[in-house]
């Protein structure tokens, strides 16, 4: 069975003529949507569009499948709308918090998805940085929240009428300035290298943060600057300006706004999990929609 957000994008390329216009049309970045599409093209067994420096076309293959894919996402629609009648999601209110990275790279796509399903809900966002998200929840300011924690790290225990689903879990990657000798070999690097190296030490006073700095601490990793709120857009600016090395989670490092290097580092025990946190004893209609599309589309990931 073919997963509906990856027919979704198909046809979304096929209509745009181009994989970039897709995106934006979706609310993807351009690395999401052709993640996407080839791991659609893997289900379906063969190729699906012919790429060319003009945009995307489709294959004889991809045809057939977007003909019999617009017919299915149709159906799905008046399927979501009845189903939303019946739940009540013909109005009320879905208040999502969010972080920064999760807000800017995951987000959009599903708001997207849940706007289209339930036009008659109102939606919010607000910024809470983690652990604030899960208080947030726990306090009723928000349905639900996504948050982050890193490996290594102390987990703090949830509240007891908080519960959490994990969505994505992401490596931890060096980046560095572009053309750094640390980022010109594709073997992975191992901690132990980073002895000495000038460090943009990313929030060592901010809890998710702090075992991940004490394990590159250890590792020999020298201060450079020190950035006290958790901001990695400013990190990577900072790196590629050549103030120093970093260690970000992936996403982080493939959507830079500013050109970097990036390396894997061995061992591969730093990460960091993406969750999304609800409340336990009633969390709602819209917001088991939400986190239905929220598992769809990134749940594969979550390993």
């Amino acid at each position: 069975m073919y997963d509906p957000t990856r027919l979704a994008a198909l046809v979304a390329v096929s209509e745009a003529g181009s994989i970039t216009r897709a995106a934006e049309r979706l609310g993807y970045t351009v690395p999401a949507l052709s993640q996407q599409l080839a791991k659609l093209e893997r289900e379906a067994g063969t190729g699906l569009l012919v790429r060319h420096h003009r945009g995307a076309r489709l294959t004889g293959a991809g045809e057939l499948l977007v003909a019999r894919a617009r017919r299915v996402l149709d159906e799905m629609e008046r399927a979501r709308h009845e189903l939303a009648q019946l739940a009540g999601l013909s109005g009320g209110r879905l208040r999502v918090g969010t972080f920064t990275t999760a807000g800017i790279h995951l987000l959009p796509p599903v708001l997207t998805a849940f706007r289209r399903a339930h036009p008659d809900v109102e939606l919010t966002v607000a910024d809470h940085e983690p652990p604030h998200g899960v208080a947030a929840v726990a306090a009723g300011e928000v349905d639900l929240a996504l948050t982050h924690a890193y490996e290594p790290a102390e987990t703090a225990p949830l509240p007891a009428a908080v519960s959490a689903e994990r969505i994505l879990v992401e490596e931890l990657v060096l980046v560095t300035q572009p053309g750094h000798a640390l980022a010109s070999q594709t073997a992975r690097l191992p901690l132990s290298a980073l002895a000495g190296q000038p460090l943009i030490s990313m929030a060592p006073t901010h809890p998710p943060r702090q075992a991940v700095e004490r394990a590159l601490a250890r590792a020999g990793a020298t201060p450079s600057v020190v950035v006290e709120t958790p901001g990695y857009a400013l990190v990577c600016a900072l790196v590629s300006a050549g103030l120093g090395i970093a260690v970000v989670p992936e996403m982080v490092a493939r959507t830079a706004a500013t050109p970097v290097g990036t390396r894997l580092l061995e061992p591969g025990d730093l990460r960091r999990t993406i969750s999304v946190v609800h409340r336990t004893d009633d969390p709602g209609a819209a917001a088991h929609s939400f986190r239905a599309l929220l598992r769809g589309a990134y749940g594969r990931s979550a390993g």
